[in-house]
């Protein structure tokens, strides 16, 4: 009989490998299906967010993912070197990291591969690619065939995986996708590029240390550091130019030494392709039991430096609504919030990413002219901020800017323990108040938090040794907030009965159209996802108070 597992997951690239790891840290049972025999090895992304850095640290060893990365400036200039715009760096973002990184992606997928190896319940499947898909009303049956590397088929031998459900993480030209028959949405942005990553041979020049974009209309380049001895350097592709001849080293070294003066004893290339870039979003997200996350859901133009952050932040949305699922803490209804929310987030940055591709890609030297004018006159508005959640699982009405990112500092725990938030309190919910709450929510409540899993922090016993959690609830104008796995404030409250509401309001929104059953559910489940104390082991899903006591507040 095939055994059944909780969660299938289709492709280990970066989505797949947080969407696993994440997964087998919340204790369940996974199965990953990877085409390729090992991780790829190579960097495709070379960016990542401060948010993203919080979910690597949740998946696995931040500090080993991170070992070769450095901040990141980013500087748009004009086809004379001028520049239009920097996109400074923050050392230290709201979530502890670099407001920019750039980084060597083998590193970060080596940490989360090692760590998810550890939990005893992901059964990693490397060699083996979708041929077919059947679902039914309990589950996903997923037919597999030995992948053949040298002829890029499926004509090995045949097996069968189930699950209850599956994450589709396999990449643009996505096999589950196929297999569903969902279509996608083309905005209408295509480019092709050429990309020559490289070592460096000396010491890396200061010039160097960060991106750049020529938005030059004789042709668009673009430089980035990825950590600190490697350099990707692309190129568009003019009118006439071939993926053949582009992929040609000699076409490497021709526009290396033209546009930057570099050669063979300063660089040693290390993968040289031509790729598109297009934006794409697909129809659906959900159809029945599957899910489309990544690049198999959408693309963007890389200008934003999205494309993967986006990829992590479907993973990490969706792995917590499939935990309390799949333990019976809220209905099935509660995964259809995985697509009314992430959706309109990353349309919107699907459409400012291919803004700034149009920018960088003006070939018209007139009209290059004029965009130069408009930003040295400063008539050019900044981008706008990154948009909140606006609908599902949230606090409604209550004022707080629910659907916004919740900081994380370091603290001291009163055994002593210091470190980064999240490595001190576990993965989960998160309850932060400015005094210890546990009179003010009452036995029944504070059970409701351990049940799922919820951390509960009073800063009057924790030292917030950056002050970055006092200050987040003083820019509330807050007595307690109230923040999801996904590091998403859910609400605010002002006082202690606001505090109880809070709760109630949690519990409702997770119950959803289930309502009161949603609470039995949640009730009967306790204690059945594994409520991890304090401190929060690699298996751990969250901690319902660092003494380890259950309802005690930390």
């Amino acid at each position: 009989m095939t055994p059944l597992y909780d969660i299938a997951v289709v492709g280990y690239g970066p989505t797949g490998l947080t969407a696993a790891s994440l997964l087998g840290r919340l204790g369940h049972s996974v199965v990953v299906v990877e085409r390729w025999p090992a991780l790829y090895g190579l960097p495709r992304l070379t960016h990542i967010d401060d948010e993203t850095a919080r979910t690597i640290q949740a998946a696995g060893d931040a500090d080993e993912a991170l070992r070769d990365s450095s901040m990141c400036d980013y500087v748009w200039v004009n086809g004379k070197g001028e520049t239009l715009v920097t996109i400074p760096a923050h050392p230290d973002g709201p979530m502890g990291y670099p407001s920019h990184i750039s980084m060597y992606q083998p590193d970060v997928e080596n940490a989360i591969d090692k760590r998810l190896r550890g939990y005893g319940t992901v059964d990693v499947r490397q060699g083996w690619a979708v041929t077919g898909l059947d679902q039914d009303d309990d589950g996903v049956t997923l037919s597999l065939g030995g992948w053949n590397a040298d002829e890029c088929r499926a004509d090995g031998p045949h097996e069968q995986v189930r699950a209850r459900y599956v994450i589709a993480a396999d990449g643009s030209r996505s096999k589950v996708r196929e297999l569903l028959g969902v279509r996608r949405q083309d905005f209408g942005f295509n480019e092709l590029w050429m990309n020559v990553d490289t070592e460096w041979l000396r010491p890396q020049p200061p010039e160097f240390a960060h991106g750049t974009q020529y938005c030059d209309p004789a042709r668009g380049h673009m430089t980035i550091n990825i950590g600190t001895t490697r350099q990707r350097f692309e190129f568009a592709l003019l009118p006439g130019e071939t993926r053949e001849e582009m992929t040609a080293p000699e076409a490497a070294w021709r526009l290396l030494g033209e546009h930057h003066g570099l050669g063979p004893d300063d660089l040693r290339i290390t993968r040289q392709l031509v790729y598109g870039f297009e934006a794409r979003i697909a129809t659906r997200w959900r159809t029945g039991r599957v899910f489309l996350t990544g690049d198999a859901a959408h693309t963007m133009p890389p200008y934003l430096g999205q494309g993967a952050c986006s990829g992590v932040r479907d993973a990490t949305n969706l792995a917590w609504k499939l935990h309390l699922v799949l333990a019976g803490q809220a209905p099935d209804t509660l995964l259809d919030t995985y697509e009314s929310e992430r959706r309109p987030h990353v349309t919107a940055l699907t459409r400012a990413a291919i803004g700034l591709g149009e920018v960088a890609n003006t070939h018209d030297a007139e009209a290059a002219a004029a965009r130069d004018a408009a930003f040295f006159a400063g008539k050019v508005p900044p981008p706008p901020p990154f948009p909140p959640l606006g609908d599902g699982v949230l606090r409604q009405g209550a004022g707080a800017p629910t659907g916004t990112l919740t900081p994380q500092g370091r603290i001291r725990l009163p055994d002593g323990r210091t470190g980064r938030f999240d490595d001190l309190t576990g993965y989960g919910f998160t309850l932060v108040a400015a005094e210890d709450p546990t009179a003010a929510l009452g036995p029944e409540r504070l059970a409701r938090l351990e049940s799922l899993g919820c951390a509960v922090v009073a800063l009057d016993r924790v030292d917030d040794l950056d002050g970055r959690h006092r200050e987040y609830l003083q820019l509330l104008g807050a007595a307690a907030y109230l923040a999801r796995p996904d590091f998403v404030l859910f609400g605010a409250a002002t006082d202690s009965a606001d505090l109880r509401r809070l709760v109630d309001d949690l519990d409702a929104a997770l119950a959803g159209a289930g309502g009161a059953a949603g609470r039995v559910g949640a009730a009967k489940a306790a204690g059945a996802a594994g409520t991890v104390r304090a401190g929060g082991t690699a298996g751990s899903a969250g901690a319902a108070g660092a003494t380890g006591v259950a309802g005690a507040a930390v």
